[in-house]
């Protein structure tokens, strides 16, 4: 049966497939607005802040941009999901319409006959009036007709209920729909100012600076952050022959595919084959071992068993800082492969990088 959903709106997929390019666009635009040795902001004119500075600066923004890309991430997946649930409701109202009409017409063939008969029953005179809905559902009013009249008057009673039902359904979920459109649009804004920011002070430093940030491992502070311990002994422990074996072949298979992405380009939002977020490429991964995991780093976190790093295999997520905005893959020998941050690509770094809040085996 032809199905007589409406098409519901799909901005955001339109947005989703913009979104690199858009950053890139606005990356590209701040560093060719930028001269090579601008000063900081409020700074004495002809003056520049020491490199060591602006590199702080610009690691700060790249994390606030990191977690702004995973609120976009949550955002966006939320919105698909929502689609979906309209685009399904959608479908029940075009099909519960259906039934609906089947049954008036039925109910009407019987009015017509009887109207034939010259006497229509009063039950069906109200049913197939302006306004049926509230006599139908005064109980009483079934005992006015026989039998099979009875049962086909309570059967639509029961579809009018549903398909009412359905349709604020569909009306609730479309408005939750459009609050995460809105939302994903936001930090999808947040993501370019922070982005355009960084290029900016990136572009300020002397050429040898910057070839030497994009090489720089992560690097986030306080390493002793979380409850793993002392991070230091288990980087040494998890860098020990012991620890290269996958602790499952799905973990191997995603492992493979990680190393696969190596050189591949970060692009916030991406989740490959080309190009990945952190997040991004861990969901490609395991997804190439049959492995579903939710989009952002911090569902990530609990999408399995926490482990402690120093019993970490390859195939380990491991998550950073506090908030869990950046996760990385543990392949051996003390170190994972991850997407770092715009303008860099996806690459091997030291385990301990940055601080880190856990370590889950999905």
């Amino acid at each position: 049966m032809a199905s007589h959903r409406r098409p519901s709106p799909s901005g955001l997929a339109q947005t989703a497939r913009v979104t690199f390019v858009s950053a890139a666009v606005a990356t590209a635009a701040a560093a060719l607005a930028a001269p090579a040795n601008a000063a900081r902001p409020g700074a004495p004119s002809g003056t520049a802040e020491p490199s060591g500075t602006v590199k702080a600066r610009v690691d700060r923004l790249y994390e606030e941009a990191e977690r702004a890309t995973e609120k976009y991430n949550a955002a966006k997946e939320r919105a698909d999901g929502l689609h979906r649930t309209a685009d399904q409701a959608a479908d029940r109202v075009a099909r519960g319409q259906e039934h609906v009409n089947r049954l008036r017409t039925a109910l009407g063939m019987i009015a017509t006959a009887q109207y034939r008969s010259g006497a229509v029953d009063p039950a069906l005179q109200l049913l197939l009036s302006s306004d049926p809905d509230g006599y139908l559902e005064r109980a009483a009013a079934l005992d006015r007709v026989s039998g099979r009249q009875a049962e086909q008057l309570r059967v639509l009673v029961a579809a009018q209920r549903a398909l009412r039902q359905e349709r604020s359904q569909v009306a609730r979920t479309l408005g939750e729909l459009e609050d995460s459109r809105r939302a994903a649009e936001e930090r999808k804004h947040e993501v370019e100012r922070k982005l355009a920011a960084a290029s900016r002070l990136l572009n300020s430093l002397p050429q040898p600076d910057r070839e030497a940030y994009g090489r720089a491992s992560r690097s986030g502070g306080d390493r002793s952050e979380g409850s793993l311990g002392s991070v230091e002994q288990a980087v040494e422990h998890v860098g020990s022959a012991a620890a290269s074996a996958a602790a499952s072949a799905r973990g191997a298979i995603a492992v493979a595919a990680a190393r696969s992405a190596l050189g591949s380009p970060y692009a916030w939002g991406a989740t490959g084959p080309g190009s990945f977020d952190c997040s991004g490429l861990m969901q490609w991964a395991y997804g190439r071992a049959g492995v579903g995991l939710p989009r952002t780093s911090q569902a990530q976190r609990n999408a399995g068993r926490h482990v402690p790093l120093s019993e970490a295999r390859p195939g380990d997520l491991v998550v950073y800082r506090g908030d869990a905005s950046h996760v990385g893959m543990y392949v051996g020998n003390g170190q994972v492969i991850h997407a770092p941050y715009p303008g860099a690509r996806v690459r091997y770094d030291p385990v301990g990088m940055m601080p880190i809040s856990s370590v889950t085996r999905p």
